[in-house]
């Protein structure tokens, strides 16, 4: 039996085909892959499998299964760099197809792990295989995306990428819904649940891959004419992968994702006893869940309204508004705090996420505009590197400070207050970094050989 169907050729589009039919495509291995946000819902019941509803002493701690996420996150970033060239070559079927096979063996690998109760093949399942499926899941849609929609490249990977942002809307009731009904008076049922959802995903990750198909090179939408003087910013040249990244803008571009990540992350990280502490009693753990729920939903929801909105405004416009804005905000966080004001805060921070997400769906096109289409997906997998620094760098500030904050003798209520202010200061480093964002010099530029420099090659090679 031979692979072939996921070979490119088999996946350009016929004359006629539905363009809209692709970001559904998108969508099913987003929504599967956006389960990263959830895994949460696993950190208590995984350190309770040998006490069986309390911690035993040979259970493992939170803290040693906290670092399965962030290992994830990790590979998150380091296998959409590394991996970011290949998916150009061998198309999005393929690398969707990959993404499957290990984000499905990254539960399986996981579920032997916690039958033998060895969490290191919990960190090489969940964490190593696992992180591997959400990079390549995460960036294989979204060059495809780019050359379906010349028209409104935000809106495009706006939609594919608000499925991430919303995986958790689905993962954590099913998790939970899973657990409860494989729990048993000697079991709390995690094992099977991961191997449930690892076959789950599995199946509607192939169907996206199944689904996706490229545009013909000689493409464009009907009646759509590409304007004869293009925005600022906006190139129709390309630029090959491997000099982008020796590009000034490439840098810049990724101090402006990591900047606008870490601010967002590291709030997300600590939302619930962050909330429950500054308001000293007045917002119950309910209160609090509701309130990371919410946080869901602007995330997901700003993924796809930002990245609209940057078709009309320009890239670099709707992220001066993520730094202008979010300075404001987390700056009257603390304020608000101490002012008692529960709904202006939630408001604040439902907007501070909202822009979070519009940040992640904003860049590929971003990067679309600065470096053309030719390459793009590998170079927005060579970006994410950003979002594996910021995974670590926010929530380690949040925490850090926090305890330090305390240790010192200040208030829990007032113990966010400098690291909000610190954000502030990470958010006007972002802003810097976009306000010196320049077209890419024509240097750079990537240049078909010539007939004659391809015939020298063959005879020196």
């Amino acid at each position: 039996m031979t692979l072939s169907f996921l070979d490119r050729d088999r996946t350009i589009a016929p004359p006629g085909y539905n363009r809209f039919l692709v970001p559904p495509a998108a969508l099913a291995v987003h929504l599967s892959i956006g389960q990263a946000y959830a895994f949460s819902t696993f950190n208590l019941p995984l350190t309770r499998l040998i006490g069986n509803g309390e911690s035993a002493p040979d259970d493992w701690t939170l803290a040693q299964v906290g670092w399965i996420f962030s290992i994830a996150i990790v590979f998150l970033g380091l296998s959409a760099a590394l991996f970011g060239r290949w998916m150009e070559r061998v198309g999005p079927r393929r690398a969707m197809f990959t993404a499957a096979l290990c984000f499905g063996s990254g539960f399986m690998v996981s579920a032997v792990g916690i039958h033998l109760h060895q969490l290191w093949l919990l960190y090489l399942g969940y964490g190593v295989l696992g992180g591997c499926g959400l990079g390549i899941g995460y960036i294989s849609p979204v060059s495809t995306l780019i050359k379906w929609f010349p028209d409104r490249p935000g809106m495009a990977t706006g939609m594919a990428i608000m499925g991430f942002g919303g995986g958790a809307l689905i993962a954590a009731p099913l998790s939970l819904v899973l657990m409860d009904h494989f729990k048993t008076a000697t079991s709390e049922g995690v094992l099977q649940t991961f191997i449930v959802m690892g076959v789950i995903y599995f199946i509607f990750m192939m169907i996206g891959a199944y689904v996706v198909r490229v545009p013909a090179s000689d493409w464009k939408p009907a009646n759509w004419v590409p304007p004869a003087q293009p925005h600022k910013l906006v190139t129709t040249a390309n630029v090959h992968v491997d000099v982008a990244w020796r590009t000034p803008q490439f840098w810049l571009l990724w101090g402006v994702l990591c900047m606008n990540v870490t601010a967002g992350i590291g709030v997300l990280s600590q939302a619930s006893p962050m909330i429950q502490e500054i308001f000293g009693g007045r917002v119950t753990v309910a209160a609090a869940a509701g309130f990371v729920g919410l946080l869901s939903l602007f995330n997901m929801a700003g993924r796809f309204f930002w990245a609209s909105t940057s078709d009309y405004i320009g890239r670099r416009n709707t992220y001066m508004v993520f730094f202008l804005l979010g300075i404001l905000l987390y700056w009257l966080a603390p304020i608000l705090g101490r002012l008692g004001s529960v709904s202006m805060y939630v408001a604040a921070f439902a907007i501070i996420i909202s822009m979070y997400g519009g940040g992640f769906a904003t860049i590929p096109a971003y990067l679309r505009d600065v470096f053309g289409t030719m390459h793009v997906g590998a170079i927005h997998g060579r970006l994410l590197t950003a979002w594996s620094v910021a995974g670590v760098l926010g929530p380690v500030l949040v925490n850090y400070i926090r305890e330090y904050q305390i240790a010192s003798g200040i208030p829990k209520a007032q113990a966010y207050s400098t690291t909000l202010h610190i954000m502030c200061g990470l958010l006007f480093l972002g802003f810097l970094c976009n306000l010196a964002m320049r077209a890419v010099n024509s240097r750079y530029y990537y240049r078909e050989p010539a007939l004659g420099e391809l015939d020298t090659v063959r005879t020196r090679s």
